[in-house]
């Protein structure tokens, strides 16, 4: 049996059973893409796993975790000025952090091509919001592909891929979240690789390169020119899908996961089924294969997820070409939140072609009462048991008035805002935290403002608001949760890891990188020692200028799966001694560990399936109840 690395770069064809984010490294390696960027961030971490998993010795293409999404999106630029045909992938608001470089890209000439994945987010799965990028590839004149299954995401890219080195052009690929991780037999062409060719090919008489006044307009008239020639191409093309059942009334035009959707809405209970249309280029928009479409029906209805970008390019062609065909799309405000699953997506068309709809016919006799069905109990979010984080919040917790503002940012300690700690009481973006702080000491004479960060967020997009504290001497209090990975999104190394994607690394210490700004006031303590950092905030925050407390422990979940692997690990987890414990429950009520459980006595239990025995809970316990595990004897078995 081959491992994953060894199929993603077999010579001859073959067929797997791959998710859309597997498929899409292949066609990379089928495409002869050289250069790859990314900064991790679901639904699109998969990828890097993926690509971890070829050799680093067979690995035809060079890959790097970039310090944040701008930084990926400007090497793999420049490396596509350079020839090379390149990639960069990141999550939905991702593109956010790119977006002053990428709306910039189209305007270039970029010779070896170059593949922007991005991975939106419908639902808002693992996203703040549910933004539509659509609108910014419109924005930047930028074509996008969006594929519905693993299939087309294979498909799709190498297509795009050779759209970008012929027409010397930035081309999207819009994964969403299920796309990303859906599975299906994917058949895969033969892969034959040809030798890395370094010669520099960048030359400025390919460009101009220089966005300037006197540049822009040829420059964008360029863009223009490039998308009308990827419009006609797409018109001329297999790239889109036409299900013909024959009903020259209804209609539906859709693209994506939401065509997947509509065949499993109509695939029973129906008395006639609408053909449907399906995109594979969304934009710019195949003008002549909607126009005939829309031609040959009465009634189209356009299904989309989020904004509607297709319906109103498709009434913008049905209004050009005086068409009378009556379109329908977005009627109500859910149409344009969440994911369009296929029962969304039926009572979506239901309600507007109910007579397409075969109703259950009821039974002539009371059927038995079905037996009530409750819904599953909610499941929130929590910090994982052991993790560094925790011991944080319980410490800092303790420092902090119950005026004292908090503020925020994203990563793993963002849990830290639902109960028992409700520490962060403000969030945005990525590295936001010390601007909104800032923004929130002003005027304050008797609350403190805190902000946090993580380590990778830090390296990412905080450096800025950090450097501006210090510049216009914002009074606040920053603590750094520092636990060596970028662990919400699958243990990526960071500048701060000592390790980048391919080799060991110098780490960048972030006490150096804060005293080399000119921080003055720095704390450290690890998260375990929480009397100490309880006492250390409390210094920080009577300071009467910018503050930095270093909160450090490790990755917990990160530790204890690289200890499992060990063929000498045992298990350990913490007891309660129930003659101590006096049901005060600060175990369970303020330190908040998911391995405690309190029971109808009011006496606390260890939940022996959660618990790590890191012991981190001992000191949380006012009567000492709280054992420290015991190292098994060597007879026994973990």
């Amino acid at each position: 049996m081959k491992s994953m690395g060894e199929m993603l770069i077999r010579r001859e064809a073959f067929s797997e059973i791959v998710m859309g984010n597997t498929a899409l490294v292949r066609a990379m390696v089928e495409a002869g893409t050289r250069v790859v960027t990314s900064y991790p961030g679901s639904p699109t971490p998969e990828i890097a796993e993926a690509i971890g998993s070829i050799r680093p010795d067979q690995r035809p293409f060079y890959f790097e975790f970039s310090t944040n999404e701008k930084v990926a999106t400007e090497i793999a630029y420049g490396a596509g000025l350079n020839g090379h045909l390149s990639t960069v992938f990141f999550k939905s608001v991702g593109l956010n952090v790119a977006a002053d470089t990428f709306v910039q890209l189209s305007l270039m000439n970029v010779i070896g091509g170059m593949v922007v994945v991005l991975g939106d987010d419908p639902g808002a799965n693992s996203s703040q919001n549910e933004q539509d990028n659509r609108h910014i590839a419109e924005m930047a004149y930028t074509p996008v592909f969006e594929p519905a299954s693993p299939t087309e995401v294979y498909r799709f890219y190498k297509i795009a891929a050779r759209l970008a080195r012929d027409k010397a052009m930035p081309v999207v690929l819009r994964l969403t979240t299920h796309v990303c991780h859906a599975k299906e037999r994917v058949h895969f062409d033969p892969y034959r690789p040809e030798p890395l060719d370094p010669t520099p090919r960048f030359d400025p008489a390919n460009g101009p390169y220089i966005p300037i006044a006197s540049a822009v307009f040829p420059m964008k008239r360029r863009a223009l020119e490039r998308l009308q020639s990827v419009a006609t191409l797409s018109d001329a093309s297999d790239w889109h899908q036409i299900v013909d059942c024959g009903n020259p009334d209804l209609g539906i035009l859709t693209a994506g996961l939401p065509f997947l959707s509509v065949l499993d809405a109509l695939q029973d209970g129906v008395s006639r089924k609408p053909d449907i249309l399906k995109l594979g280029l969304i934009y710019p928009i195949p003008r002549n294969v909607v126009a005939s479409f829309l031609k040959a029906h009465r009634c189209v209805h356009v299904i989309e997820e989020l904004d509607p970008i297709l319906e109103t390019a498709v009434r913008s062609i049905a209004q050009e070409e005086g068409l009378s065909v009556r379109i329908i799309g977005k009627t109500q405000l859910e149409h344009w939140i969440g994911e369009y699953t296929p029962d969304k997506v039926r009572q979506i068309l239901e309600a507007q072609w109910p007579e397409l709809f075969v109703k259950a016919v009821q039974p002539a006799s009371p059927s038995p009462t079905p037996p009530e069905v409750l819904p599953p109990p909610a499941r929130p979010p929590q910090l994982c048991p052991g993790c560094g984080h925790r011991s944080a919040f319980y410490a800092i917790g303790k420092a902090l008035r119950e005026t004292d503002i908090t503020v925020a940012d994203i990563g793993c300690h963002t849990l830290g805002f639902q109960p028992p700690y409700r520490i962060g009481q403000a969030l945005l973006c990525m590295g936001a935290s010390m601007g909104i702080a800032s923004g929130l000491s002003l005027f304050q004479s008797e609350r403190k403002v805190v902000a946090f960060l993580g380590d990778s967020t830090l390296f990412h997009a905080g450096l800025p608001g950090i450097l501006n504290a210090l510049f216009n001497r914002h009074r606040v209090t920053l603590i750094v949760m520092e636990n060596g990975t970028t662990a919400m999104t699958g243990h990526q190394d960071h500048a701060g890891s000592g390790r980048n994607f391919n080799v060991p690394t110098d780490a960048v210490s972030i006490r150096s990188l804060l005293e080399g700004m000119g921080v003055q006031h720095i704390f450290e303590a690890d998260t375990y020692q929480q009397s100490v950092l309880t006492d250390l905030v409390r210094k920080a925050l009577d300071i009467d200028a910018f503050s930095v407390v270093i909160a450090r422990h490790p990755c917990m979940l990160k530790f204890m799966r690289e200890k499992r692997r060990k063929p000498d690990f045992q298990p350990k987890q913490v007891s309660i001694d129930p003659a101590v414990c006096r049901k005060i429950q600060e175990c369970v009520a303020r330190f908040g560990c998911p391995s405690f459980l309190r029971e109808a006595d009011g006496s606390v239990r260890i939940q022996t399936d959660l618990c790590i025995g890191d012991g981190s809970c001992v000191q949380t316990c006012p009567a000492g109840a709280i054992r420290r595990p015991h190292a098994p004897r060597s007879s026994e078995t973990s």
